[in-house]
């Protein structure tokens, strides 16, 4: 495997999208947006043919410019699609990379009055975007998400909103089951608020932005949790609220509800028509997850299955690994997407 970047066998077109839906965000974040929109080996061929379509979207903190990164041994994403398509290994179709990244992280891919209108950009500006200067099957049969972490949270959630745009979807350890994924981590990081910043989660941040990141311990979660939070439970004047006291980690069960509706396996049984509509669901993640996401995907598979969909629409696996480097997985659910989403 040599450590170079390697020749495509399709096209990936590099694009910048302005956004009006996240012109004035809260952040103050660019409205002009990177997208990368890969073709596939036989599209330059005929002028006719029309493909379906897998959008693809990042986990926290991902960036577009992240799908180039490689590690000995391995290759990135794209190259691992454009071989898939290039080997005959599954049915061609068009690879949309989408960029939803904010200054606290990420995005969640929701429309939020903490981050801006991200849930929205992709719905009604990406996907028009695209549809308009390719030869895609612009309906929602032929169309499906894919995501990994933070991105398999935002394929869970967006096919459940928009079952109108999307008919399938793949996530990879996606955020899911919250009370395993993330409330064991509030007491984490209350104890870092307490020692180190008084409680006071604005000089944490204050902190972070005046030095290199991600050089203290804390950080990670610190960050985190408050980019979740300005996701799922600010205020409707973009006041964002954490679901823990900041000096001693107890619940604030109000705002701890309002991120539990956003959880996955709720939203399952708010939604179940709409998964009942989707064509494919992919579901997976590594048994040694260090956020305990294989249980959430567990908890989403048994959520589907009471939402009434069917078992041939539902690929679902539990593998050996953790929650890092399963970069490989993504061309499996790749291949089963566009097996299904299929004219």
């Amino acid at each position: 495997m040599l450590p170079w970047t390697a020749e495509l066998a399709g096209r990936l077109d590099e694009h910048t999208i302005t956004s009006g839906l996240l012109a004035d965000n809260p952040l103050g974040d660019p409205a002009e947006r990177p997208l990368w929109v890969y073709t596939p080996p036989g599209y330059d061929a005929s002028a006719d043919r029309r493909y379906p379509c897998v959008y693809v979207i990042q986990g926290f903190t991902g960036t577009l410019a992240m799908w180039r990164n490689r590690t000995a041994f391995r290759q990135p994403f794209p190259e691992l699609a454009d071989q898939l398509f290039a080997s005959g290994g599954a049915p061609e179709v068009v690879v949309v990379y989408v960029d939803a990244w904010t200054s606290y992280g990420g995005s969640q891919f929701l429309d939020s009055r903490g981050t801006g209108r991200y849930h929205s950009y992709l719905c009604e500006e990406v996907v028009p975007f695209v549809d308009g200067r390719y030869r895609t099957l612009a309906h929602r049969d032929n169309r499906g998400i894919q995501g990994k972490s933070s991105g398999g949270y935002g394929a869970m959630v967006t096919a459940m909103l928009r079952p109108d745009l999307f008919g399938g979807l793949a996530t990879h350890a996606g955020d899911a089951l919250f009370e395993a994924c993330y409330l064991p981590e509030f007491r984490v990081a209350a104890r870092a608020l307490r020692d180190e910043y008084g409680g006071d989660y604005q000089a944490f941040l204050t902190d972070f932005r005046g030095r290199v990141p991600y050089t203290k311990d804390s950080d990670q979660w610190l960050l985190e949790l408050y980019a979740y939070a300005a996701c799922y439970s600010a205020d409707p004047d973009g006041t964002v609220r954490v679901p823990f006291d900041t000096l001693t980690g107890a619940l604030l069960p109000d705002v701890w509800e309002r991120w539990l509706a956003w959880d996955p396996v709720r939203m399952a049984a708010q939604r179940a028509e709409e998964l009942r509509s989707l064509r494919a669901i992919w579901i997976d993640a590594g048994k040694r997850d260090q956020y305990f996401l294989d249980l959430g995907a567990d908890a989403f598979r048994r959520a589907v299955a009471e939402a009434g969909v069917v078992d041939d629409k539902v690929c679902f696996e539990l593998f050996d690994a953790t929650h890092a480097a399963i970069e490989y997985r993504y061309p499996m659910s790749l291949a089963w997407l566009a097996e299904r989403l299929g004219p």
